[in-house]
């Protein structure tokens, strides 16, 4: 992926990091003024240690939330952020002015996550924890608002949207600064489109959160790295149309990121119908978990092209097209390649040649693994011993291992069936097929074998 210093970066994220401590630290200030103003009072004391160590705790909570489909983990940390708001504004016995300043600075930060949808959303969480809050918690009503706490919420409060304007309008200069347009990158391929090269979100938000800099670094990592191709593309390329080969292949792309992206993989690059995902970098869950994902990314990926078969039938694609990967962990240098006006934030090494190798000598609908890899997911992959083969730049032969599938979907009770024949082709998948559906499913599949029974096949 590459990033380009002389273009306008992508918007980042800012209810990060450090816009969560200054948020909860006018929250702790506010708390300590009714401290003050009270006396000691036990659940302000607890409210503002909590306010004071949450934003730590915020960054490990990404990786124990559950992981939803198409959405961002910053997300489920922002509604948690509403909750909360909800939940202080209770415990301050409805105080009128700070929990009006409570009010603001959340719709402020939900207005720049994501507009009037996020405010709306945010101000309903809110609202559910003050009802929580109150239910709890049972705090005494006190609307009026002293002097001490009038002037500490307004203070606190002034001074996180001073910051948080002085961030846009940097960002707005960087984004107004011209630019000298996309260099072209990569040679032309048979479609005669370019390799686009787009950092993913996670590398931004590296770089915003001040943990990573646009600079020419590198760095060695243990990663798990994914090539992939479709089997036979290049003939298809030869017989449609270039508008019905470019459509074909958006689409198949953009449905391989979206499960690339889902488990948690780092989009390098593609290259024609090529596809190079890496685990481990820019955020690793440990070698193990990575590896683990790596191979689920690329089961889920051969099942998807089922449906991706059924749907080119329907436009008159009936060539059967097969994906065909390759994966090999190890450790790559990764970080920041190129010149000081244009970088590629990609990784290099013998892995990345293993898995691009791997994925060359498969089969179509074949998923090869390097020995590496095998004896990381050996416990949650069923995989088959294929003995060693040559391997082009490698000394020695190489161990791999032909991926089956998920071993507790290869149980007694599989949640799958596929069966593709001349003129007949199903794939269920028991475990994504929704209540309101099976009816029809079931009926669909009685008219069909009623069919079959009635018909006179010679």
């Amino acid at each position: 992926m590459t990033i380009d210093t002389r273009i306008a970066p992508v918007k980042p994220p800012l209810d990060g990091y450090y816009s969560r401590i200054i948020a909860y630290l006018c929250a702790a200030l506010t708390f300590s003024a009714l401290l003050v103003e009270n006396g000691h009072r036990l659940g302000y004391l607890i409210a503002i240690l909590y306010t004071l160590a949450y934003p730590q705790l915020a960054q490990y909570l990404p990786t124990r939330l559950p992981r939803l489909p198409h959405l961002p983990q910053r997300l489920s940390l922002l509604a948690l952020d509403a909750l909360h708001t909800g939940v202080f504004i209770a415990l301050l016995g409805f105080n009128y002015v700070p929990s009006i300043m409570f009010v603001v600075l959340l719709g402020l930060s939900c207005l720049i996550a994501g507009g009037p949808a996020y405010l709306a959303a945010g101000w309903l969480l809110a609202l559910a924890g003050t009802l929580l809050g109150a239910a709890v918690f049972t705090p005494e009503v006190s609307l009026h608002s002293s002097t001490l706490v009038t002037l500490v919420s307004l203070i606190s409060g002034g001074f996180f949207i001073l910051v948080m304007a002085a961030f846009v309008h940097r960002q707005g200069g960087t984004w107004k600064k011209p630019a000298a347009g996309p260099a072209r990158t990569g040679k032309d391929h048979q479609t005669g489109s370019q390799p686009v090269k787009v950092p993913v979100a996670s590398v931004w938000e590296s770089i915003f959160s001040g943990k990573r800099s646009v600079q020419l670094e590198t760095r060695r990592k243990k990663l798990t790295v994914f090539f992939s191709d479709i089997r036979g593309f290049t003939e298809l390329a030869e017989e449609l149309e270039a508008e019905a080969l470019t459509d074909l292949l958006n689409n198949y792309l953009d449905e391989m990121s979206r499960i690339a992206l889902q488990y948690g993989g780092t989009i390098d690059k593609f290259v024609g119908d090529c596809v190079m995902v890496f685990f481990g970098d820019p955020k690793t869950q440990g070698a193990k978990q990575d590896a683990e994902a790596a191979v689920s990314m690329a089961i889920a990926m051969r099942k998807h092209m089922k449906v991706l078969r059924q749907q080119w039938r329907s436009r008159g694609i009936t060539k059967p097209l097969e994906i065909r990967m390759g994966l090999s962990t190890g450790y790559c240098t990764v970080g920041n390649f190129g010149a000081a006006t244009r970088m590629d934030y990609t990784i290099i090494g013998r892995e990345v040649n293993l898995a691009s190798r791997l994925e060359s000598a498969a089969d179509a609908g074949e998923i090869l693994i390097s020995h590496e890899t095998y004896s990381i997911v050996k416990d949650l992959i069923m995989c088959y011993d294929k003995g060693q083969i040559s391997v082009k730049g490698f000394a020695r032969p190489v161990q791999i291992y032909q991926v089956v599938g998920l071993r507790r979907e290869l149980g007694a009770a599989p949640t799958f069936l596929e069966r593709e024949l001349s003129g007949f082709s199903m794939y269920l998948d028991t475990n994504h097929v929704r209540n309101y559906d099976k009816e029809d499913i079931i009926k669909a599949l009685e008219q069909a074998a009623r069919k079959l029974r009635d018909k006179v096949i010679v």
